[in-house]
């Protein structure tokens, strides 16, 4: 099986006030910290929309290839629509491009959870979060995706397993200047 890596990154920042994918965190933009996480994932796709000229410019992708989404303010399910569209794999890894808590070794054990299930799911304490891991029945169903859910709505339906990695990464995803602060 085939796993890619779609990681989410196109908003505007609008809670944050800012193009939050640029903020500064440890030395580093904010999504470099998630880049950095699925750098070992092959192929990977980040997504982009709002200031995406300056975020390629400014920021080390670690490999991934730059996909921007023209419809991104439409919502998440747009900028899902356009990186499952730029990944051939059997599966596909979602990941928060504001989450720079996410480690590699997280991501591995969702990659590798699971048998035949719809979908791996990560939960930290118990709740359910980012990465999620989609397998071919759902990505087939990526056209049915609108407004700013994501596949949660397909999720309710589907076959998923969850998979505890709350002691291997912090959950935290970053949506204002307050949330930032606090890392």
């Amino acid at each position: 099986m085939t796993v890619g890596a779609l990681i989410l990154a196109a908003g505007e920042g609008r809670r944050f006030g800012g193009t939050k994918q640029l903020a500064e965190l440890d030395g580093r933009p904010l999504l470099e910290h998630v880049l950095a996480a699925v750098s070992g994932i092959s192929p990977r796709v980040v997504v982009l929309g709002h200031a995406a000229d300056e975020i390629v410019a400014a920021v080390d992708l670690h490999g991934a290839r730059p996909v921007v989404c023209p419809h991104f303010a439409d919502g998440q399910a747009a900028s899902l629509q356009c990186g499952l569209a730029a990944l051939e794999t059997d599966a596909v890894l979602v990941v928060l491009g504001d989450q720079p808590g996410i480690t590699a070794a997280a991501l591995e054990i969702v990659i590798s959870a699971g048998g035949d299930e719809d979908a791996v799911r990560a939960t930290y304490d118990g709740v359910p979060s980012h990465p999620v891991l989609l397998r071919a029945p759902l990505l087939a169903r990526a056209a049915e995706l609108r407004g700013d859910v994501g596949f949660r709505d397909l999720l309710r339906a589907a076959r998923v397993r969850e998979v505890e990695i709350g002691h291997l990464a912090d959950p935290t995803d970053i949506d204002t200047r307050e949330e930032l602060a606090r890392r």
